[in-house]
């Protein structure tokens, strides 16, 4: 079962994307695609984010999904927005807390 996270959880919006033309645009997501598949995915995650290119948002779940990164993989589906992977995130996460939850309650009734 993974560590309870020490930093907090994250929020974030899709609301504060900065103006870009249709052809800067198209030209940073293939530069994105071309770093993510060249296994350099913090900076394709950088243009993701900025451009806000939901394709490229799913990928980055779906890579966060297989480092066992749950979290960070909700983050990236909740931006997208996939609402139905963020679904089963939510659900996973859910069964996760209730797990730190019954943890507390038996260390606490052994004392």
């Amino acid at each position: 079962m993974p560590a309870r996270p020490v930093e907090g959880f994250l929020r974030t919006s899709r609301d504060h994307l900065p103006p870009v033309s249709r052809e800067q645009r198209t030209a940073l997501i293939r530069k994105g695609n071309e770093l993510f598949n060249r296994g350099k995915v913090d900076e394709a995650k950088r243009i993701f984010l900025t451009v806000g290119y939901s394709d490229g948002l799913i990928r980055l779940g779906d890579y966060y999904t297989e480092k066992n990164d749950s979290l960070e993989a909700f983050r990236m589906y909740w931006l997208a927005p996939d609402r139905k992977r963020a679904g089963q995130l939510i659900e996973k996460m859910a069964g996760i807390v209730r797990h730190w939850l019954g943890e507390e309650r038996d260390s606490t009734s052994n004392e």
